[in-house]
């Protein structure tokens, strides 16, 4: 005899609350949720604060892949085998309550439609937010890169109001999310400061105008690419000077 169904089954309560297989975790920032390389039997859901999911080459360089937010499933790779190892590092960023959901618990919930269909509008809306960052890392400058970053650490395009201030983050970061130096997201910083696209004083506040001219391709173009090098024209002394030295 098959199992009916249970089509009253709530998902937000599910996920709200622990229960057999899914335990509440609660994160300081900077807190490790699993580490690349280890063994993957859980799947991860962020209840609230943010967080990151970060890579190690095998030559010891770090590079951060994604922005986690409230909402967000991660370490769905326990699912593929049961021999499955994490291919990147969680952390917090921020104070997080994260939901760790066990691989056998997740597997019975898929069987509920409800919490498989909100599972898998979940899946698909990431493979595009994917598919959207290759298309912006191999056509787009960094700098609009940065301007993408930013209004999507601040939820705009995402349902209900955006957030003015987004979470700490350092440009270490930013740069290594968006394929860059340090110095170069420094100096973009400060550009869309004087244009009047944030307010950057140790916490970022992002304002509608940077949508608006991401989404119209009109950011100005001048300076996009690096700071200007400043003409540098030696004196008869200096010269005469290097001249000897060479």
């Amino acid at each position: 005899m098959h199992e009916v169904p249970n089509n009253t089954f709530d998902t937000a309560t599910y996920l709200a609350s622990s229960g057999l297989g899914r335990t509440a975790v609660e994160v300081r920032p900077r807190g490790i949720l699993y580490a690349q390389g280890g063994h993957a039997d859980s799947v991860f859901f962020l209840r609230s604060g943010r967080a990151k999911l970060t890579v190690v080459s095998r030559r010891g360089k770090e590079a951060t892949v994604t922005l986690l937010g409230a909402g967000d499933f991660f370490g769905e790779e326990s699912m593929g085998t049961e021999e499955a190892v994490h291919t990147s590092t969680a952390s917090a960023t921020t104070a997080c309550v994260v939901l760790k959901i066990a691989l056998s618990e997740m597997r019975r919930a898929l069987h509920e439609p409800l919490f498989s269909e909100f599972f898998m509008q979940f899946i698909v809306k990431r493979g595009i937010r994917t598919q959207a960052d290759l298309v912006d890392q191999l056509f787009n400058s960094s700098e609009r890169r940065l301007a993408r970053t930013l209004l999507l650490m601040a939820d705009y395009g995402a349902p209900g109001e955006p957030v003015a201030v987004i979470p700490i983050v350092t440009q270490e970061t930013l740069a290594e999310m968006i394929g860059t130096t340090r110095s170069r997201v420094s100096f973009f910083m400060n550009r869309f400061r004087k244009l009047g696209y944030i307010e950057y004083n140790g916490r970022i506040r992002v304002h509608r105008s940077l949508l608006n001219v991401v989404l119209h391709d009109e950011l100005p173009e001048e300076n996009a690419s690096r700071p200007k090098l400043l003409d540098y024209t030696p004196t008869p002394a200096k010269a005469a000077k290097r001249a000897k030295l060479i």
